[in-house]
């Protein structure tokens, strides 16, 4: 072998030696513009290896210690926890679990002071350790490999791990990009740049291994291109240690010269890939995933050894601490007990500081707690880090502009931060600041650059947020009034539509039907009763009866009633075939007895006249008077039996009640389109195709039971207040008195009336008789007249009391409604099941409280979702899975209300079923014997004093019968309600 052949193969071994030692051709290490080179500090802290450090008596885990929603506590005061179990969850896609760091005692949940420059309070868990460190039960894995990366991000997500390098974003979500971005770089941050702190420097140096199993696992999830480790070439050791865990690895080391802030991200990027990040834009956007050493180091421990972030390690250095060094911290020890436990002295401490001397800020309270993402503790003494000077006016110099890593225009910046020019400050790109410091380290005139940028960037984001919500209370403000627009033109067609269907049904309406064997047996009645007229005025015409000529004028009226009723049989029979009678054989029969009762009187009148005179026909017209009673007694009979065998106490047209039908019918259309929603719903939910066809059949059924319930309306303003009965009509009674909701106390009425009528007459004939005047017989007939008339008002009142369905024997006491005796009470719901009524109110409870429960879970969903669209950093992926999240919780809702409203329908349906009305004719009619009873009360009251003792009289009865019948509709409200399970 020649010599050049050999040199070939010396410099292949040479390659492939370096590539057996993780370490490629030198690679050219970029720049960016400006940085700075503050005093480094780390000798005080990197010397010693990582020590334990304290178990505080009392841990304080704030819920917002990483950046997006904070988590959902799932323990409660009192409760006994573990070490590293989850105690709260994570909720919204941007959020990071939270685990308790050792074992003890949950003994608050409340408000603390938190880790924040203003020193503000926030939610935290408190727990009261116990000193035991007891763990639960956990394992790791030994081969990532064998999980899906989907089951690997749940995992990382779980275990509660954020970003440990200073922002706190959740590593689960930088992970999960999806298959649409392609990762070309993979960068680990191991710069730690800012002075003093020494974390990540000593974590390389000692656990270089799990850092590397992390940034494996990394590799598996996201499938990068290339994986580019940077540390600062201040580091030596690290390096060493690194290079040395990499053997064997596609992973390259760069070292980077030192410069601050060469940690920042989009620096990295431009160092180690010469890529630029722009203006608006995340690292994604250019392939590129950066995390942390500590963040892969947390990623190994959750994954192989089953540990969730409960701890990490934070550096206390400073003048002030007698033992400066870096310890592994517990997540949420406070602060003073860290301070406690590296020896700080109380005499030598000037300021208290959380983070770097660059980026980190002042702490005020010692007892704050460290999170996830305090990688440093500064206890300085006042030389170390003295008060800055007095602020003086900038002098131009534009050192600021020369140091910014942003490549911004800080002066510029600052002038329009401090004038409140906002709109100028976001056109010189305000919002890529990223508050290093740089500026105001090198500003001669100390002015505080990087708060006036954090004052105006907060503005800036306060009104981005003020103008979300003015955008979205400006579409609901549309919205709502395009959907008031809409609603009111559709409810005007609907009017017009019922208008026209009216009118249509009004002009096509046919006659009324007519019941035709009801207009024969009058017919046939009034003949008889003619005839009997007849007879009776022939009789006394031969007999020369001084009453003969007003029989024949009886005769002659009982004839017209005849004829006008054969024509009433004739019309009825030339018309077309009624479906319905007309007139109601009540009716009918109360008009026949009261023709009966006419003739039956007049005969009696005769009679008794031929008996004063001793005519010879007396004994005939006394017969006929007899034969009339009877007649007039069987039609009677038959009254009552009408009466009795009518389907409601008052007398009404045997017809359909359309106000009653159309609620049935209004009824069952809206239990037809509650079902269809719920399929609908349900369809949609399952993804179904004909999920579309059943909205719009459910679309239809609304329409179809809107216009139904319109029908409805109309019906009930145009029915009458409330049925009347119909008096007789007798030749010389005066007119039926108006009808009123209580027939037996209108009866009443008229009874008293016709009474003191009959009894003044009375009174007056006998005075008549005594003095001898000439008209003391027609006073004497007018008495009968009227005796007769009370009789007959007395009959009917009988006959009304035996149809009403209440009593009136119960005692009136005003502040007591009387109690309504049990064989008046209604016993329409005697067949209900006890048991069965128990199981539905009990049922309906818990369907009560599950829709509760839902509904409060949808409403915090939705809260939360809109909350999330108002914070800028939630991405667009995110706010679509907490949609789906709300849309589904509030499906879950829907399905609770549906099968709530349906247990309810079942059970007014039982009611509807058992009483033979809704339940809301049962409250209406409760709500108006109660009104009608304060009338009348009210009434009494007023006339207690101006009317008579009849009067009063009646007015007590028709209070006792009111009083009755406001218990009855109470008790059978209360019964109805009680034996459906509807009293919650």
């Amino acid at each position: 072998m020649s010599q050049a052949q050999e040199t070939k193969t010396r410099n292949l071994r040479s390659v492939f030696a370096r590539l057996a030692l993780g370490v490629r051709r030198p690679a050219s290490v970029h720049d960016f513009h400006g940085g700075i080179h503050p005093p480094e500090m780390k000798h005080l802290s990197n010397g010693t290896d990582i020590a334990p450090g304290p178990l505080p008596a009392q841990l304080i885990l704030p819920l917002n210690m990483h950046i997006g929603a904070p988590a959902k506590p799932l323990v409660e005061p009192g409760d006994r926890v573990l070490k590293g179990q989850m105690i709260a969850e994570p909720t919204g896609a941007v959020s990071a679990a939270i685990h308790a760091p050792t074992s003890g005692t949950v003994s608050a949940i409340g408000p603390r002071p938190i880790q924040h420059p203003s020193g503000m309070d926030a939610i935290c868990i408190v727990i009261d350790t116990d000193g035991k460190d007891e763990w639960i039960t956990h394992s790791g894995m030994s081969d990532y490999t064998e999980q899906s990366p989907g089951e690997l991000v749940d995992i990382i997500r779980h275990a509660g791990i954020a970003g440990m390098g200073g922002a706190g974003f959740p590593t689960s979500i930088k992970v999960n990009l999806g298959d649409h971005q392609r990762v070309e770089e993979l960068l680990i941050n191991a710069v730690e740049c800012e002075p003093y702190i020494t974390a990540d420097d000593r974590l390389m140096r000692e656990r270089a291994a799990e850092i590397i199993t992390g940034i494996h696992i990394l590799q598996y999830l996201l499938n990068p291109r290339r994986t580019l480790i940077g540390i600062e070439d201040n580091k030596p050791e690290a390096i060493k240690a690194i290079k040395q865990a990499c053997k064997g690895c596609d992973i390259e080391i760069r070292v980077v010269p030192t410069k601050y802030p060469s940690g920042g991200e989009k620096q990295l990027i431009q160092l180690l890939t010469g890529k630029e990040v722009k203006s608006g834009q995340l690292p994604a956007h250019v392939g590129v995933v950066c995390q942390n050493v500590g963040t892969a180091h947390a990623i190994k421990r959750a994954v192989i050894d089953g540990e969730p972030l409960i701890q990490r390690v934070t550096t206390l250095t400073g003048d002030g601490v007698a033992q400066p060094g870096n310890y592994e911290v517990l997540i949420g020890t406070p602060v003073s007990d860290l301070l406690h436990h590296g020896g700080v002295e109380p005499d030598k401490l000037g300021r208290l500081v959380m983070g770097g001397p660059m980026m980190g800020f002042t702490l005020h309270n010692p007892s704050v707690p460290m999170v996830k993402t305090t990688n440093c503790i500064i206890a300085a003494s006042p030389e170390e880090l003295p008060e800055p000077p007095p602020e003086q006016p900038c002098i131009r110099c534009g050192s600021c502009a020369e140091v910014c890593p942003a490549n911004l225009l800080p002066q510029q910046l600052y002038w329009h931060a401090k004038n409140d020019d906002l709109e100028k400050a976001q056109h010189h790109n305000l919002m890529d600041c990223i508050e290093c410091g740089a500026c105001a380290y090198v500003c001669p005139s100390h002015i505080p650059l990087v708060q006036y940028y954090r004052y105006a960037k907060g503005a800036v984001r306060q009104q981005a947020a003020d103008q979300l919500k003015a955008d979205k209370a400006r579409q609901r403000f549309e919205a709502r009034q395009a959907r008031i627009d809409a609603e009111k033109a559709e409810k005007e067609a609907r009017r017009q539509a019922r208008l026209e269907a009216n009118r249509k049904k009004k002009e096509t309406a046919a006659a009324p039907a007519v019941d035709t064997a009801a207009l024969k047996q009058a017919s046939l009645e009034a003949s008889k009763a003619y005839k009997a007229a007849v007879k009776a005025a022939k009789a006394a015409d031969a007999e020369g009866a001084a009453n003969a000529s007003e029989l024949k004028a009886e005769a002659d009226r009982l004839k017209e009633i005849a004829d006008k009723a054969k024509a009433a049989v004739r019309d009825a029979g030339n018309a077309a075939p009624a479906a319905a009678p007309a007139e109601d054989m009540v009716a009918i029969l109360k008009k026949k007895v009261g023709d009966a009762s006419s003739a039956y009187k007049a005969a009696v009148k005769a009679a008794k006249e031929a008996e004063a005179n001793g005519d010879d026909n007396a004994t005939a017209l006394r017969n006929q008077a007899d034969e009339l009673k009877a007649s007039a007694d069987k039609l009677k009979a038959e009254l009552r039996d009408a009466k009795a065998n009518a389907p409601t106490g008052v007398a009404a047209v045997p017809q359909v009640d359309p106000v009653a039908e159309l609620k049935k019918q209004v009824g069952d259309a809206s239990s037809a389109y509650k079902a269809a929603v719920k399929v609908a719903k349900e369809a949609e939910a399952n993804g179904d195709e004909n999920a579309s066809e059943l909205r719009t059949r459910a679309d239809e059924l609304k329409a179809a039971a809107d216009q139904l319930k319109a029908e409805l309306r109309d019906a009930k303003a145009n029915a009458p207040a409330s049925p009347s009965p119909s008096a007789p009509s007798t030749p010389s009674a005066p007119s039926a008195p108006a009808p009123s909701a209580d027939p037996v106390a209108e009866l009443k009425k008229k009874v008293g009336d016709v009474a003191s009528a009959y009894k003044a007459a009375v009174k007056t004939a006998k005075e008549a008789e005594e003095n001898g005047a000439g008209n003391a017989a027609e006073l004497r007939a007018e008495a009968d007249r009227l005796k007769g008339e009370a009789d007959h008002w007395k009959a009917e009142l009988r006959d009304a009391k035996a149809a009403a369905p209440v009593t009136t024997k119960a005692p009136p006491v005003p502040t007591d409604p009387p109690k309504v005796p049990e064989a008046t009470a209604p016993q329409s719901l005697a067949a209900v099941d006890p048991e069965a009524a128990a199981k539905r109110q009990k049922r309906l409870k818990a369907l009560k409280t599950a829709y509760n429960m839902a509904h409060k879970q949808y409403k915090e969903a939705h809260a939360a979702f809109e909350r999330a669209e108002r914070k800028e950093e939630v991405s667009a992926d995110e706010l679509n899975d907490m949609q789906r999240k709300v849309d589904k919780l509030k499906h879950k809702a829907d399905i609770a209300r549906d099968a709530l409203d349906a247990l309810i329908e079942e059970a007014k349906a039982d009611i509807r079923a058992h009483t033979g009305k809704d339940l809301k004719t049962l409250k209406l009619e409760a709500a108006r014997a109660e009104s009608a009873l304060a009338d009348k009360q009210l009434e009494l009251e007023k006339l207690g004093s101006s009317s008579s003792e009849e009067a009063l009289e009646a007015l007590q009865s028709e209070l006792k019968a009111m009083e009755a019948e406001a218990q009855i509709a109470r008790k059978a409200l209360k019964q109805a309600m009680e034996e459906q399970g509807l009293v919650e």
